[in-house]
């Protein structure tokens, strides 16, 4: 199966990106979604949360506490070193899985650390979704009601954006009106569909 690997920073319009490749028919496999999956009520990893950090983590209807355990990773290192090693391996499989069901053409990778966690090895072409910061922390700050300096802090947590573009094989400026989008993803399907038949 013929992958491409999604990625951007916080605020560029991946998503909506990924959108359009599902409009497509493309199978679109969202990173995020398998973070969530692997923890959610019954699952292995969420005993194992509350068993090294407590039931303070858990909510009351059995889902995990996901603002206290982002409090607690942001300001404890040892303990976002505990949690990545427990989920990262889980969050691996569900993505092979769901890639492995793919029926599209080719599939798409949806990440927002695609880089960072090293998951461009397992992708065949790196699509990175690029805006300036400063659009970046104005779109993100509408969207998801924070404070400009929360998601500045998030923006320097993820890798710079001169290293994203560095490692990519395809670039989607996103500065663009939203209107204009379909077309540009459409373009980046004909291309995908050539060298999926190759592969």
């Amino acid at each position: 199966m013929f992958v491409v690997g999604l990625t951007g920073g916080i605020g560029s319009g991946k998503s909506a990106v990924g959108q359009c490749f599902r409009e497509l028919g493309v199978k679109v496999v969202d990173a995020d979604q398998g973070s969530r999956a692997v923890v959610n009520p019954g699952m292995p990893a969420l005993h194992a949360i509350a068993r090294q950090f407590g039931n303070d983590f858990i909510n009351e209807d059995g889902t995990l506490n996901r603002a206290a355990l982002r409090a607690k990773i942001f300001s404890d290192s040892d303990a976002k070193n505990w949690l990545e090693n427990l989920l990262h391996p889980l969050i691996k499989d569900w993505i092979r899985q769901e890639l492995e069901s793919a029926t599209s053409a080719y599939a798409i990778l949806e990440s927002p650390l695609l880089l960072e966690m090293g998951q461009q090895r397992d992708v065949h072409r790196v699509l990175v979704v690029d805006v300036p910061v400063s659009l970046q922390i104005e779109r993100a700050s509408r969207r998801d009601n924070n404070n400009p300096d929360q998601i500045r802090a998030i923006i320097d947590a993820q890798l710079p954006r001169d290293e994203r573009l560095a490692q990519a094989d395809d670039v989607i400026d996103n500065t663009c009106p939203l209107a204009e989008l379909p077309a540009r993803v459409a373009e980046l399907h004909k291309r995908y569909l050539v060298l999926a038949r190759r592969t």
